[in-house]
């Protein structure tokens, strides 16, 4: 009976492997025959147009993805900020190229991105080429992008939700009573108010204060460029947004200049064919982001290289594979990247895009190490996306020049820790614990029972400390005293114009002035631009998400689903990081 057992289980797995294998060979040949028809360098044709679809959700790079068309709509689709702008600057040069047709809907982008692509479009104009525009149903973003062009053409049944900027903190304290769980807050910074909805039902007046003024200030941007594209008056243009224009209906905001005409999407592309002077009979020749990326460039032999590092998302320990929901900054990988880029003779300088609301207060540290490291080798040169907020900044303060957009949002200079306290919730369902130690902190982080006098004022020195290394990092990388950065830390966000008036960032401007700068640091006339960290492909992604799926699977299959909830449990428990360095909330610009 045993051999049959062994035999039995012999043939499982080997049936089990054989599925493994089967199914790789069967992505690999997949992915091969989706990845062979786009292999092909492209070249415009005579009058080839530029459409760029801005229905999706945006971030500084994204991975190609073969598979993206078989799973969501359009408006999942992933946009790369660095790929839009790239497409652009290489339309300007490119002679058969005659103009730009915006497409936008409901484009989820935060403002600097949108604010990064107008000035690409703004340039592009420069080059007396059309940018035109064609909206449906326009988001908030789509308009602040549309809005930049030669002629904003209108649905005839389209709308336009411009609405202003709102910051809608969700508070939890009511839930956490009825679910019998407390949370012990432990903070530096007045106006650190990621805390806040663990604590409080609604915003404290300082937390009110700056949602205030930093929203006031990424708002006066928005309006003053749009103004000025729609040649309006601002005030004019606020007086608009507050009539409600989402549901005002596409005649009125042509009667008051918001749009130019109102035209189905066909009769768009026959106006577009006149301009490019074609029969109305003929197609258009259209070129996408996805042929631009392989359009061939001038030919660059310079061996010396501007390294630009992007660093996108949460701050934190774990690592972020293909079907995850967004990108992270671990410690694991920049560490290492840097270092590379520090010991890479041909790496003259080092452009490090930042674009991070926060996060490990720990990880952000050993990031911040790293970039003042690279200081003292070669210029390493800031330039602030969307967030460079909290731990965000963190990572950038040692470096030698910051350039952030006008509505980044950053600074959030303070510290936080949190630990759940589970009582209440388990005398509720009928769980105690005891304890019998050896000292008197063995226990500290028994999350079962309150925690003691001893052990706040224990966390609250820690952090304490954290906040005192913090501003003496930002007050050494800056310039500044440590009092002068607790005046405009104490967890308070700026934008990146308020941040540039109170000396936390040097400079405004996008990536391409980062660029610009650190060729002058490292004196350099000709160079070539290399992207970091260098992109798996999908297929080394799939393969490695895969066969962590493989790992989690054969580890169910040993342990039954209670055993196995508790190793989770307790594997996620292992990495946590209770103090945090992170903006309090996202803004709504949607």
């Amino acid at each position: 009976m045993k051999d049959f057992f062994k035999m039995m289980f012999a043939s499982i797995f080997g049936v089990f492997i054989a599925s493994v294998i089967v199914g790789i060979i069967s992505i690999i040949t997949l992915i091969g025959i989706l990845a062979s028809s786009g292999s092909q360098t492209f070249v415009p044709k005579k009058n080839t147009v530029l459409k760029i679809d801005l229905s999706g959700v945006m971030s500084d790079r994204v991975v190609d993805n073969p598979f993206a068309a078989l799973f969501g709509g359009k408006n999942t689709q992933q946009l790369s900020l660095v790929d839009v702008i790239a497409s652009i600057e290489k339309a300007k040069e490119n002679k058969n190229i005659k103009g730009i047709y915006l497409k936008g809907d409901l484009l989820v982008a935060g403002t600097s991105s949108v604010e990064a692509i107008r000035k690409a479009l703004i340039d592009f104009k420069e080059s007396e080429k059309f940018v035109v525009a064609y909206g449906g149903n326009c988001s908030q973003s789509a308009y602040y992008l549309l809005s930049v062009a030669d002629k904003v053409i209108l649905n005839p049944q389209g709308m336009v939700d411009l609405h202003g900027l709102a910051a809608t903190p969700t508070y939890y304290v009511g839930l956490l009573e009825k679910l019998g769980i407390k949370m012990e807050i432990f903070k530096v910074g007045t106006f650190k108010s990621a805390v806040e909805p663990f604590m409080l039902d609604k915003m404290s007046d300082a937390n009110r204060e700056q949602v205030k003024s930093y929203t006031g200030s990424m708002w006066n941007n928005i309006t003053l460029n749009i103004a000025e594209s729609r040649n309006l008056k601002q005030e004019d243009l606020n007086t608009l947004v507050n009539e409600g224009l989402l549901l005002k209906g596409s005649d009125y905001l042509l009667s008051v200049g918001l749009v130019d005409t109102l035209l189905h999407s066909t009769d768009a592309a026959n106006y577009i064919k006149g301009l490019v002077g074609i029969d109305l009979k003929d197609d258009l020749n259209i070129a996408t982001i996805s042929d631009m990326k392989s359009l061939s460039e001038k030919k660059n032999n310079a061996k010396d290289e501007i390294a630009v590092l992007f660093a996108e998302g949460e701050i934190t320990e774990a690592s972020s594979g293909l079907f995850s929901s967004s990108s992270v900054i671990s410690e694991e990988e920049y560490v290492k990247e840097l270092r590379k880029l520090r010991e890479n003779e041909n790496v003259k300088a080092v452009v490090f895009r930042v674009n991070s609301p926060g996060g490990s207060a720990y990880i952000s540290e050993q990031i911040w190490k790293e970039v003042v490291e690279t200081k003292k080798v070669k210029p390493i040169i800031v330039s602030m996306g969307d967030y460079a907020a909290s731990g965000g900044y963190y990572i950038s303060c040692g470096a030698d020049w910051i350039v952030a957009e006008p509505t980044t949002l950053t600074g959030s200079i303070g510290i936080f820790g949190i630990i759940p306290i589970f009582e209440g919730l388990m005398g509720k369902i009928g769980v105690t614990t005891d304890v019998e130690k050896t000292n008197k902190f063995a226990d500290f982080g028994d999350v079962s029972r309150p925690m003691n006098i001893d052990e706040k004022r224990l966390m609250q020195s820690f952090v304490e400390k954290g906040y005192d290394t913090f501003i003496t990092r930002c007050a050494d990388g800056r310039g500044k005293t440590k009092e002068e950065i607790d005046a405009i830390g104490q967890g308070r966000v700026w934008t990146g114009a308020q941040a540039l008036t109170i000396g936390l960032v040097d400079e405004l401007g996008g990536l391409n002035r980062a660029i610009e700068i650190a060729a002058e640091r490292a004196n350099l006339e000709k160079f070539v631009t290399n992207h970091y960290p260098e992109q798996k492909d999908f297929l080394t992604l799939l393969l490695e998400d895969s066969f962590g799926g493989v790992k989690v699977n054969l580890l169910k299959s040993m342990l039954n689903e209670t055993e196995y909830r508790h190793y989770s449990l307790i594997k996620n428990l292992e990495k946590q990081d209770n103090i945090q360095a992170r903006m309090p909330f996202d803004v709504d610009v949607r």
